[in-house]
C-alpha cells in the first residue's frame, strides 16, 4: 500500500503539482524556505488533518490534493463495510475552499475527514520534530509491542465482550429484582387464567364450526331429508325417473346407435344420485338436535369470549398470547436466577484472566527484547550512551486489550532519567528515536509508508551517515520519504526530489522536480557548500554518490 502520486492545485505557494513517488528511499531537498515541508502538509490533509483557509494560494478560490495508494487488498474489507469502492487503487481527495469549507472523497465516493484519518493511520505514519503520530499513541504502542512479541488481542477481546455482557446481565438482575418479581407474579397469574381453558392452537376454529352446525341443526335435517325425498320419491324421485329414462332408451339401442352413448350417461348420473342418496342417509343416522352438546360448546365458547375480552385479544389470539406469556415468564426466571447469572459471570471472568495472564506473560517477555533492539539502534544515532525501555503497568481495571499499560520511555544520554517518548524535550532526539524505533519494529507495523521531516534536525557528521543507511535499510521493506537537510542523507536515497521556489510578477511559486546524475551532483555539492559550486564540492559529492550506490 505504497503512495504512488500527489496532486496539488492551488496549494500554499504551489500553483499545480503532479509528483510521482517509487518504491525505497526518496528524499526531498531544497533551499531553506523553499517549502520542503509543504508537501507532508499536504499529504496530511489529505490524510484528515483539520482543514485551514490559510493553505490556499492567494487568489485562488480553493485547494484541490490528492493522493493515490497501490495495492489495497489489505483495506479491502474496511472499504467494503463503508461502502467505498474496491479497486486496484485507493485515490483520497480533498478539497479545501477560500473559506475554510472542506469535502472529500475516498475512490470517488464522498467521505468524512474521520474516514480520511482511518484510512491515514493504517496508510502512512508522519514523524517529525513536532509531527508524530503512531507512536504517541498508547495503543499504537501497545500494538507494535503485541506485533513483536508475535500476539493477538482478537480472542481476548470475545472473552472480554462475553465477561462484559455476563456483568451486565448479573447487574441488571440485581437492581431489577422486586420489579422482575412482580412481572413475574403478573405473568404467572395470567397464564394461570388462560392455562385453566387450555386453548388449543386450532380449537377455536373446530368450536367455532361445531357450534355453527348444532345450533342450526334443525335446518340441516331436514334439508336432508328434503333432499332424499328428492331423490327417492316413488313416482317423482330422481332416481326413479332417471332409471325409467335410461330403460326406455337401452330398449331402442338397437335401432339408433347414439342412444347408447345418451344412456350410459343417465346411467352415471343415476349411479351418482344412488351415491348421493346413501351419503344423505348416512348423514340422518348420524345426526340429532344433540341439545346437551350444544350446551357444552356454548358454555365454552363463552370462556373464550370472556378471556378474550379481558385480555383485548380475539379469541383465535388467546393460544399465542399464552405462548408468548409463558416464553416471557421463562426470560423472566432466568433472569431472576441470580444463582445462574453470577456463574456465568465468575465462568467469563475466569477466561478472560487466563487469556489476559497469558497475553501479559507475552509482552512482558518481549519487551525487554524490544527495547534492548531499539536501544542498540540509538547508539549509532549520535544518542551514545542513550537507553530505550518498555514499560509495562498494570491497568486500574482490565481491559479489552488486558491487563497492562504500555509505554515507550527513553534517556537520551548516559545518566538520564527514562521518560516517555512524547515528552522528549530535544526535536532532533525525538526524531531520532523515531527513526531507531521505525528501523527495528520496520516490519511489525502496519503502515506502508513511512514520512520523516526534519528527523536529522541537530545532527551531522557520521551520524547523518548513520542516519542514512538506516533510511535506506528501512526503505528496502517500507516506502520511506525523508525531508532532510544533510547531503548524507541525501546522497543514501533511491530517489531524490529537490524543491525549487519562483519569484514572478504575480507572486511566489515552488515546484518539486526529480532529479539525476549531473542534475544531483549539483543539489548534494550546494547542500555541501552552498549556493556558490566549487570544484571540490563537486567532487565530493560525486564521491558520496558513488559510494553509496556500491
Amino acid at each position: 500500500m505504497s503512495l504512488k502520486r500527489i496532486t496539488l492545485r492551488d496549494f500554499v505557494i504551489v500553483r499545480e503539482l503532479e509528483l510521482e513517488l517509487g518504491d525505497g528511499f526518496s528524499v526531498l531537498t531544497g533551499e531553506t524556505g523553499a517549502g520542503k515541508s509543504i508537501l507532508v502538509d499536504a499529504l496530511q490533509l489529505a490524510l484528515g488533518a483539520r482543514a485551514d483557509a490559510g493553505v490556499v494560494r492567494e487568489g485562488a478560490a480553493r485547494t484541490e490534493i490528492g493522493a493515490e495508494f497501490d495495492a489495497v487488498a489489505p483495506l479491502a474489507g474496511w472499504l467494503e463495510e463503508a461502502d467505498f469502492d474496491v479497486a486496484d487503487t485507493l485515490l483520497l481527495r480533498r478539497s479545501i475552499d477560500a473559506q475554510g469549507k472542506s469535502r472529500a472523497w475516498v475512490n470517488g465516493s464522498p467521505a468524512t475527514a474521520t474516514q480520511l484519518r482511518e484510512l491515514g493511520e493504517r496508510l502512512v505514519d508522519i514523524h517529525g520534530q513536532h509531527a508524530w503520530q503512531s507512536l504517541t499513541r498508547p495503543d499504537a504502542v501497545r500494538d507494535l509491542l503485541d506485533a513483536y512479541a508475535g500476539v493477538t488481542t482478537a480472542p481476548l477481546q470475545q472473552h472480554w465482550q462475553a465477561w462484559r455482557g455476563a456483568q451486565k446481565a448479573l447487574a441488571d438482575a440485581r437492581d431489577a429484582q422486586d420489579t422482575l418479581q412482580r412481572e413475574r407474579e403478573r405473568l404467572a397469574w395470567q397464564i394461570g387464567e388462560v392455562d385453566k381453558l387450555a386453548p388449543g392452537a386450532d380449537e377455536w376454529d373446530t368450536l367455532n364450526a361445531s357450534h355453527t352446525r348444532l345450533s342450526h341443526a334443525q335446518a340441516l335435517l331436514d334439508a336432508a331429508r328434503g333432499a332424499l325425498e328428492a331423490l327417492e320419491g316413488e313416482d317423482s324421485g330422481a332416481t326413479s325417473l332417471l332409471t325409467r329414462a335410461q330403460g326406455a332408451l337401452a330398449e331402442q339401442e338397437h335401432l339408433e346407435p347414439e342412444f347408447r352413448a345418451v344412456a350410459e350417461i343417465l346411467a352415471s348420473s343415476l349411479a351418482q344420485a344412488e351415491d348421493a342418496a346413501h351419503s344423505l342417509h348416512g348423514y340422518l343416522r348420524k345426526t340429532d338436535l344433540d341439545p346437551e352438546r350444544l350446551a357444552e360448546l356454548d358454555e365454552r365458547m363463552g370462556l373464550w369470549l370472556s378471556l378474550a375480552r379481558r385480555y383485548k385479544r380475539t379469541p383465535a389470539e388467546l393460544p399465542a398470547l399464552l405462548a408468548g406469556w409463558k416464553d416471557e415468564l421463562a426470560k423472566l426466571d432466568a433472569a431472576a436466577d441470580l444463582a445462574a447469572l453470577e456463574a456465568a459471570e465468575k465462568r467469563h471472568g475466569q477466561a478472560y484472566m487466563a487469556a489476559a495472564s497469558t497475553l501479559s506473560k507475552a509482552r512482558t517477555k518481549a519487551a525487554p527484547q524490544l527495547a534492548k533492539a531499539i536501544t542498540q539502534a540509538m547508539q549509532g544515532l549520535g544518542m551514545q550512551g542513550g537507553r530505550f525501555e518498555v514499560a509495562l503497568q498494570p491497568l486500574p481495571q482490565p481491559g479489552q486489550q488486558g491487563l497492562d499499560e504500555v509505554a515507550f520511555l527513553v534517556a537520551g544520554h548516559p545518566g538520564a532519567t527514562p521518560r516517555p517518548v512524547g515528552k522528549v524535550a530535544s526535536g532532533g532526539e525525538l526524531s531520532r528515536i523515531a527513526l531507531a524505533i521505525a528501523v527495528t519494529t520496520s516490519q511489525l507495523g502496519t503502515a506502508q509508508t513511512l514520512i520523516f521531516d526534519e528527523v536529522d534536525a541537530g545532527v551531522g557528521g557520521a551520524v547523518a551517515e548513520t542516519v542514512g543507511r538506516l533510511m535506506k535499510q528501512l526503505g528496502r521493506d517500507r516506502q520511506v520519504l525523508a525531508v532532510t537537510h544533510l547531503p548524507q542523507v541525501a546522497a543514501c536515497a533511491d530517489h531524490h526530489l529537490v524543491v525549487a521556489k519562483q519569484t514572478e510578477r504575480s507572486g511566489t511559486t515552488s515546484s518539486v522536480l526529480p532529479v539525476q546524475g549531473e542534475q544531483r551532483v549539483a543539489e548534494v555539492a550546494r547542500m555541501l557548500g552552498g549556493e556558490r559550486l566549487s570544484g571540490t564540492t563537486l567532487a565530493h559529492a560525486k564521491e558520496m554518490l558513488a559510494s553509496n550506490a556500491a
